[in-house]
């Protein structure tokens, strides 16, 4: 997974891009198939920070999220939280998609033609 931290009207330091990077690689524990996150920070209001993250994923769209809060920790923190809701839900849609117990099928499919070939040889 590629990672991009960006600001606009500022600069980030080091430390703080470290843990930016730290937090936003904890994604990818709720979807696997993450392929590039971008993140911006608007700083030209100092008492205003916007945040914006974009998400990539195999096979979908871009997941995205903003937040504006007084502390910039504040409105990263919201954000992350606003695209694991959003990653949450893709999940469980895809998960419900393949329908409830796709592998209990295809084991009784299995169990009943091993039946069936057992009631042939008597």
């Amino acid at each position: 997974m590629q990672i991009k931290i960006s600001s606009r009207h500022g600069h980030l330091s080091e430390a703080t891009q470290a843990k930016l990077q730290a937090k936003l690689e904890k994604l990818t524990r709720l979807f696997e198939r993450l392929t590039e996150v971008e993140l911006t920070v608007d700083l030209a209001d100092p008492a205003k920070t916007e945040v914006e993250l974009r998400v990539d994923s195999e096979h979908k769209h871009d997941f995205v999220a903003k937040d504006t809060a007084d502390d910039f920790m504040t409105a990263v923190d919201g954000v992350i939280h606003k695209l694991e809701q959003q990653l949450r839900k893709y999940k469980e849609k895809v998960q419900e998609h393949r329908g409830p117990g796709l592998r209990q099928q295809s084991a009784e499919a299995t169990g009943t033609a091993a039946d069936a070939a057992g009631d042939q040889a008597e």
